[in-house]
């Protein structure tokens, strides 16, 4: 059998340590609910931005297919997404 202070002494040690993690998750969450309006901005502007560019091809295909020739479209390029 086991020595019951050993037991007690390992459970003391992994509640300490899960009791500091939570503590420091608690901080963390804190610090993102402070950030969290500001990416939200940031994620605004850049859809806008995303918006703008989405639009220029079609108006370029547009007067191109005015001035009568069409040059051949070039392949997208892939982008990363980005992370919340």
């Amino acid at each position: 059998m086991k020595d019951i202070h050993e037991v007690l002494r390992r459970k003391q040690a992994r509640y300490a340590l899960l009791a500091k993690q939570i503590e420091m998750l608690q901080q963390a969450a804190e610090k993102l609910r402070e950030v969290a309006p500001l990416l939200a901005e940031i994620d605004d502007d850049d859809s806008a931005v995303l918006v703008d560019v989405d639009e220029q091809p079609a108006t370029k295909a547009a007067s191109a297919s005015v001035g009568g020739a069409v040059a051949p479209a070039k392949p997208a390029r892939a982008v990363a997404p980005r992370w919340p």
